[in-house]
């Protein structure tokens, strides 16, 4: 006889008749957590109703948890915990109004075998399709098959529609007309430039240099090395205790050199004295080291792109990292010199950062840093969220917003930026924004993302209008109005056919003179990342 102790066996719950099981994934913050809970709350309740109205009833799969005072899954543990009480055929819904970790429930989602479906309020005040656009993108590079739909309260005609279709088939079908596949490209000037320099990069290399993987449970920004390495591309993984580490031998007469180049240049800093709630000199002191300490790294390794995580590693130890991000994303930016003083860092250059180490904006800013700097045009790159949008004028007019980090030309010029202190529900530690209103003009937007164990890209053109500045404020007020905001109208895609299809909460965005010139070069970056043997996708108007 063994004394082995087996495990006890679970039991299976069995899934109830018409019955549909909802889970709220939520932040690792507490404060983002309770501040966010009662937003959550309303469109839970919103979302109830229109399940009920079809004939159907909800159970929320987990309570509130007393101690926190909110009902979301803050963790992977939790996740994990929660789905052992659903059963494992039934319908599953993740209902978001805020900003979540895809980890915590990627785990259950990834063996559940009912339909799921993933669904957030449109509203601009809370980031709930963020959130779900993120945690979209995950399962599609998980392979798990799931249903989206968004809705202002799930009272309308096309949500109540596209939901009876769920619950009855376990499958929504959306739009996605807009996208079409790289068709062979001409032998033009610009088809020869993408494809000598995708050949240089397969052959020379590159290396993105990665201060912390997996920020904020974004499994889907992460890229495997036999990925990226086909292509050329390498990483150096580095710590972000080494960033901070660095920061502390900057000199602060240099962090002070910093500050002078953009007083001098026009960036403004609204400055108050409460640390907790204001933005103060010693949080931008900090930050300016920040900046310096990152190009000194990035040197060091000789990276040609770099990502610093700040969400969770940094938050709790030094003020936000967007400013500096911000400063590198651009051509014209402070110079920082070697530690001896002998030579100036990445001079004349913008040093790409993907904000948020997304892997998939690492590849992307670096391919179009590359093809926009050899056709002489400005490389200064930038990722946003997408974050919401709204008609106006009888265009659908995006707002694409991130927590401060666009290069300044974006915005016209540092004498058109500006810094405020960040939201304290995300950022205890305070520090500056990189903001301003996007400048008006053409752009080429763009995301690289895993679909089917194979990296694709999604290629669109647009362009940034120039919206009243009361209706800019308005956007702002509705959204983070610290951040940094562009109005973005996407050409020949329509508000649902781009929440359909894209594959991650971020989108990347580059200038372009000129139509013509977009096209130009949309045509050149298509031809690079074919060369790469990269999926090609063209969405919208895209002259090709």
């Amino acid at each position: 006889m063994s004394s082995y102790t087996f495990p006890a066996v679970a039991e299976t719950p069995d899934a109830e008749a018409n019955t549909v099981y909802t889970i709220s994934s939520g932040d690792l913050r507490l404060a983002a957590n309770t501040k966010c809970w009662p937003t959550q709350q309303q469109l839970e309740g919103h979302f109830a109703a229109a399940v009920e109205s079809l004939g159907y009833q909800v159970v929320r799969a987990h309570g509130i948890n007393p101690d926190t005072g909110h009902g979301f899954i803050d963790s992977q543990r939790m996740g994990m915990e929660v789905f052992k009480n659903i059963p494992p055929t039934a319908p599953v819904v993740v209902v978001e109004a805020v900003w979540q970790y895809s980890h915590h429930v990627l785990a259950g989602l990834r063996t559940h075998r009912g339909p799921i479906l993933v669904v957030a309020n449109w509203a601009g005040d809370f980031p709930g399709l963020v959130g779900l656009l993120n945690l979209t993108g995950s399962l599609t590079k998980a392979k798990v098959d799931y249903s989206a739909l968004w809705s202002e309260d799930f009272t309308d005609e096309w949500a109540v529609g596209k939901l009876k279709s769920w619950l009855t088939s376990g499958s929504i079908t959306h739009d996605t007309s807009h996208v079409r596949e790289l068709p062979p490209l001409a032998d033009t000037e610009e088809v020869r430039l993408g494809r000598a320099l995708a050949q240089q990069l397969m052959a020379e290399k590159a290396i993105i240099g990665v201060f912390d993987e997996g920020c904020m449970g974004m499994y889907n920004a992460i890229i495997d090395d036999e990925m990226l390495n086909p292509l050329g591309i390498y990483k150096e993984r580095l710590s972000q205790s080494a960033l901070v580490a660095e920061m502390l031998k900057v000199p602060d007469a240099e962090a002070d050199g910093v500050k002078s180049w953009l007083d001098e240049a026009g960036l403004t800093f609204h400055f108050g004295t409460d640390p907790a709630r204001e933005l103060t000199p010693d949080q931008v002191h900090s930050q300016l080291k920040m900046y310096i300490a990152a190009l000194r790294i990035s040197d060091d390794y000789g990276v040609d792109a770099v990502g610093i995580q700040y969400q969770q590693g940094l938050k709790d130890t030094v003020p936000a990292s967007d400013l500096a991000e911000g400063l590198l994303n651009n051509v014209q930016r402070p110079p920082v010199y070697s530690r001896d003083g002998g030579r100036e860092l990445f001079a004349g250059k913008a040093l790409p950062h993907f904000n948020e180490v997304d892997e998939g904006v690492a590849v992307d800013a670096l391919i179009t840093n590359r093809i926009w700097t050899a056709m002489g045009l400005d490389p200064a790159t930038t990722l946003h969220d997408v974050r919401w949008g709204a008609d106006y004028d009888g265009e659908f007019v995006w707002v694409f917003e991130i927590s401060g980090s666009v290069p300044a030309s974006h915005n016209g010029g540092y004498d058109k930026s500006y810094s405020m202190r960040q939201p304290e529900m995300f950022f205890p530690l305070g520090g500056g924004t990189l903001s301003g209103v996007s400048k008006p003009g053409e752009i080429v937007w763009s995301r690289v993302f895993i679909m089917d164990d194979r990296l694709h890209v999604d290629l669109g053109r647009g362009h940034v209008v120039e919206l009243p500045t009361e209706e800019t404020q308005r956007r702002l007020d509705a959204t983070d109005s610290q951040w940094p905001i562009m109005h973005a109208v996407l050409d020949g895609v329509s508000r649902d056919q781009m929440m359909a299809r894209h594959k991650a909460n971020h989108a990347q965005v580059v200038y372009a003179p000129d139509a013509g010139t977009a096209d130009k070069a949309l045509e050149a970056k298509a031809a690079f990342f074919a060369e790469l043997g990269v999926e090609v996708h063209l969405c919208g108007d895209v002259a090709l």
